[in-house]
């Protein structure tokens, strides 16, 4: 929402208000600070503002489940990581990767180009090329910037309860919180809640392109989703990605769709390296 129509909602609202809220409200100068407050709320995220909302993020990721201890585990990550991500339209992020200690099945990619995958996902992994195809849709989530544009969506809905709950004078002397608590706060609360489904099928298909890219096979994710597909759906262990995505089976029918043929050509790439195994 552009500033403008954050400023004309504020005053629609503050307009069908009872005449004693403008009591509460106090004066023409508070309604110029809650405009000036909407118009900053619907401003671009600057990419330094990314990444420190990326770093904020996992800081309450990685507070609940560390980094595995095994050194040569993060550094391989890394290496291939980056190395697709090199492939992608924003190379120059800060990107970092890491395999974080938790028995889910799962994957996270953080504004700024942190991208997390637990262990219970790794051990699952076949070879490097499905390593590759699951950092790529993970990277592809950050280049598109699916994570902040629907931080920013949540931060706009709140602020526009906020501003109404501020004319009606139940705002307990407060404008609004600060808008980097709020974006922390909404980003956390979206990984339990899952990103749109059109935004994970815009994943796949730019993730096994940054794959081909750097000489992957493009086709593990199908491989991927496939063993996902397989999993019991009562397992724990897949419950938040099976309740925060769409299923595996949509998944690959999509790609067959979308992607068909198109790649067909990298399909025997077979970039050099073994996937690490994890010291037990």
């Amino acid at each position: 929402m552009s500033p403008s129509r954050c400023l004309v909602a504020m005053l629609a609202l503050a307009l069908s208000a009872p005449a004693g809220a403008f009591g509460r409200l106090g004066n023409a100068e508070d309604l110029l600070n809650l405009g000036q407050r909407a118009a900053k709320a619907s401003q671009p995220i600057t990419e330094q503002d990314e990444v420190e909302l990326g770093r904020g993020i996992a800081a309450n990721v990685l507070g609940a489940a560390p980094l595995v201890p095994d050194a040569e585990l993060q550094r391989y990550v890394n290496r291939v990581g980056l190395w697709v991500a090199m492939q992608s339209e924003r190379p120059s992020l800060p990107w970092r990767f890491g395999v974080i200690d938790s028995s889910d099945v799962n994957a996270f990619a953080l504004p700024g180009g942190t991208i997390l995958v637990t262990a219970g996902l790794y051990d699952r992994l076949r070879d490097e090329a499905e390593l590759a195809s699951v950092l790529g849709h993970e990277i592809s989530h950050v280049v598109q910037k699916h994570h902040v544009k629907a931080i920013q969506v949540a931060m706009g809905r709140d602020f526009a309860t906020e501003i109404a709950g501020e004319v009606a004078g139940r705002s307990d002397n407060e404008l609004v919180r600060r808008f980097g608590d709020k974006a922390f706060r909404a980003g956390t609360e979206m990984y339990a809640r899952g990103l749109d489904k059109n935004d994970e099928y815009d994943a796949d298909q730019r993730g096994m392109v940054l794959a081909a890219r750097a000489g992957y096979n493009p086709f593990a994710l199908a491989g991927v989703l496939q063993t996902l597909d397989s999993a019991n759906p009562s397992d724990k262990s897949v419950a938040l990605l099976f309740s925060t995505h769409p299923t595996p089976s949509s998944r690959i029918e999509r790609l067959g769709a979308v992607v068909g043929e198109k790649l067909d050509p990298y399909a025997a790439q077979t970039a050099p390296g073994r996937l690490y195994r994890p010291k037990k």
